[in-house]
């Protein structure tokens, strides 16, 4: 590997434990009742090297789902390179997450899982800094989208619209578990509910089916 290479990934080890430490600290804590500087102690760095990683404080505990930013943008790439629309790939891969139990679809029981979405959703100031990976994520999968599409008028309003059936879909089954609903109920709701909402997503962009 190159020496290059060996440095971006002591970067994205240090962004992992550092985020780590910050998360631990948040759930024992509460995200309010911890300081940056006291994430900076407990990780052995400085502040001002923490804020170089991690431009506020929110963005520690964001980190947990940062890769996912593209993620709806990454899914339609690899669908038009194997001859498949947008929304059929983008509806598979939810499915897919549903039967995998990917946090990030709201259908997981795990204990830390609960903590860390919890934490989340609780946190007025991470529910706020939620909405600009909401809006990075809309105007990668707007790009995503520019050859299918007429304008990137249409790029954007379709982004956004994808976007946010995905983020419901995801709240309502997280709702739902956090409520004590059995797992495997959840899942089998949130299939047939994906199934809907994709389908009206088709009937709504056929450019895109």
């Amino acid at each position: 590997m190159s020496e290059t290479g060996l440095r971006e990934r002591k970067r994205q080890r240090m962004y992992q434990a550092v985020s780590d430490i910050a998360v631990r600290l948040f759930l024992e804590r509460g995200f309010d009742a911890v300081s940056v500087a006291e994430v900076a102690a407990a990780a052995e760095i400085s502040k001002p090297t923490l804020f170089r990683y991690f431009p506020a404080k929110e963005d520690l505990v964001l980190h947990r789902i940062a890769d996912h930013e593209q993620e709806a943008a990454r899914v339609v790439a690899a669908g038009r390179a194997e001859g498949v629309a947008p929304l059929p790939a983008l509806r598979a891969h939810f499915l897919a997450g549903l039967a995998a139990g990917d946090p990030v679809t709201g259908v997981n029981d795990h204990p830390a899982v609960r903590a860390f979405y919890d934490l989340l959703y609780g946190t007025p100031s991470l529910v706020a800094r939620l909405h600009g990976y909401l809006e990075r994520s809309e105007a990668a999968l707007a790009d995503a989208l520019r050859d299918d599409l007429p304008g990137a008028l249409e790029a954007r309003l379709a982004a956004g619209q994808i976007v946010a059936v995905r983020r419901i879909l995801a709240e309502e089954n997280w709702r739902r578990v956090a409520a004590g609903e059995p797992l495997e109920e959840v899942r089998r709701d949130a299939g047939a509910a994906a199934e809907r909402a994709f389908a009206t997503l088709e009937a709504g962009l056929p450019g895109l089916g």
